[in-house]
């Protein structure tokens, strides 16, 4: 057994077939972490105990020779914004340093009844607001492709984790591309499911419009398998839909797949791309075109406006959301005497030293474009655009049945090259907002580079994005599935 070409599908037919336990795959993670996210730093705290007893109740299912669900045994990681009952959930700040969640995320709920086994939590930029990880207040977490570069944001930890094989699979959240950008930048793979697909329950919001749940993995197979197992109504989440997913999700059909048209949108490959993503995007629409698939030509008018509009209403809803989060009513903030002060002095000390640069900005942001006299000029004005982006995305799909787009302008970026320079970091994430925007389902998948390094740099990951159809994961699933057969 060897970490680094373990995926769901080897460890289920591994474990069926008793040629290892759960307990000693665990135990072998635990060790290469203890050495290997020294330099990577992916975890934020990791749970031994517990997930070795998650372990051991996997070996007990085989050894009975009872059933075992596709996740059973599998070592997972987890963004430290999900809830895990008893574990830390920081989501990457200091105001929640000390606070353990009270129960149980519903993912995480659904998860444990599949027989998953938690490895820990992974750091990400303050409540996930940031595409580098390099936001988060307790350690910068490092591309395990080169430890000088950013592992992307904000989910960088659960990129890196499975990135840098200390865990098969991992979940984050994305509410601008924090899944997708990620696993662009790491290699992996990223699913970002339809809004509502994925109860929300459990996660610490962001901006509830926009968040959704998803997971990591090394191969679009398993993407499929972890979304099967987390995806469903929950009566916890009004926003949550009950949606059937079947088989077709992770075993598609070839003639089924060569009767969808992909488009391609102009507005996504102007200026502003890097030669090297250019490059590989037409490496990978060739290899796409070989399968018989179609392409098309389309456009999205209203794209360039979503940048603007989503730095509207994502600060808008941070603001409402982060509001509760006072230092007071979950944990106390480490470093803050509270003895002799009045209420409002303690929550402008709890808050001025519990929330980080970037956390301040976006709800001060927030703040302002709610208030009275500015609201009907921005808020209100963002949510109509935001209404013509998805009709842009209507009007598409009525002639293609999948958009094919970069996800990220550039190849990863190194430590501290945008930090001073909010809005050239916030442009990391212009290929992918849009789909949080309008609430579709998108994934990336890692091209397969065949024409040697960039411009002569170390080779770096590069992703492309597949946009689907409300509900229809199973497309782009599908179109991913089938590139990884031919680039195998």
């Amino acid at each position: 057994m060897h970490l680094h070409d373990l995926t769901i599908k080897k460890f289920h037919e591994g474990l069926k077939n008793k040629e290892f336990s759960a307990f000693d795959v665990a135990k072998t993670f635990f060790d290469y972490i203890e050495t290997r996210d020294q330099e990577v730093g992916a975890y934020l705290s990791v749970h031994k105990d517990q997930a070795l007893k998650q372990a051991e109740l996997a070996d007990i299912k085989v050894a009975k020779n009872e059933p075992l669900e596709w996740l059973t045994g599998v070592p997972m990681a987890i963004k430290d914004n999900i809830l895990i009952q008893g574990l830390p959930a920081t989501a990457g700040s200091k105001i929640l340093e000390n606070y353990k969640a009270a129960y149980d995320a519903t993912v995480i709920t659904r998860l444990k009844s599949a027989g998953a086994v938690f490895l820990g939590k992974t750091n990400l930029d303050e409540f996930a607001m940031g595409s580098s990880t390099e936001n988060s207040a307790f350690k910068k977490t490092r591309n395990p492709h080169d430890l000088e570069r950013v592992p992307g944001g904000s989910s960088g930890g659960s990129a890196a984790a499975v990135a840098g094989h200390m865990a098969v699979a991992a979940l984050g959240s994305d509410t601008g591309g924090s899944i997708r950008q990620p696993a662009g930048f790491c290699g992996v793979v990223g699913l970002k499911p339809t809004y509502g697909s994925v109860s929300r329950h459990g996660l610490i919001a962001m901006a509830s419009s926009l968040d959704q749940i998803g997971p990591f993995t090394k191969t679009v197979e398993d993407a499929a398998l972890v979304f099967q197992s987390i995806a469903g109504r929950d009566q916890f989440d009004a926003t949550s839909v009950e949606k059937a997913y079947g088989e077709e999700l992770w075993n598609p059909k070839l003639e089924d797949i060569k009767k969808l048209k992909i488009g391609i949108p102009e507005e996504y490959f102007g200026p502003g791309l890097e030669p090297e993503v250019v490059k590989v995007m037409e490496e990978v629409m060739a290899s796409l075109k070989s399968l018989g698939i179609e392409f098309k030509e389309i456009s999205l008018p209203h794209t360039k406006y979503a940048l603007s509009c989503y730095y509207i209403i994502m600060p808008a809803e941070v603001s409402s959301n982060l509001a509760r989060i006072d230092g007071i009513r979950y944990a106390p903030v480490s470093g803050v005497e509270r003895d002799g002060l009045k209420l409002e002095e303690l929550y402008r000390k709890n808050r001025s030293h519990g929330y980080g640069p970037e956390t301040k900005r976006r709800i001060i942001l927030g703040t302002y474009v709610l208030s009275s006299g500015y609201y009907d000029a921005y808020y209100a004005k963002a949510q109509k655009v935001r209404r013509l982006i998805a009709e842009d995305f209507e009007k598409a799909f009525k002639e293609v049945d999948v958009i094919f787009t970069p996800v990220s302008p550039t190849v990863p970026f190194k430590f501290g090259e945008k930090v001073s320079d909010p809005l050239a970091m916030y442009l990391s994430d212009i290929f992918t907002i849009p789909v949080n925007m309008a609430g579709l389902p998108a994934i990336s998948i890692p091209a397969k580079i065949k024409s040697g390094p960039p411009s002569g740099r170390a080779s770096l990951p590069v992703g492309f994005q597949l946009i689907g159809k409300h509900w229809r994961e199973q497309d782009i699933l599908g179109i991913g599935q089938f590139y990884e057969k031919l680039s195998a």
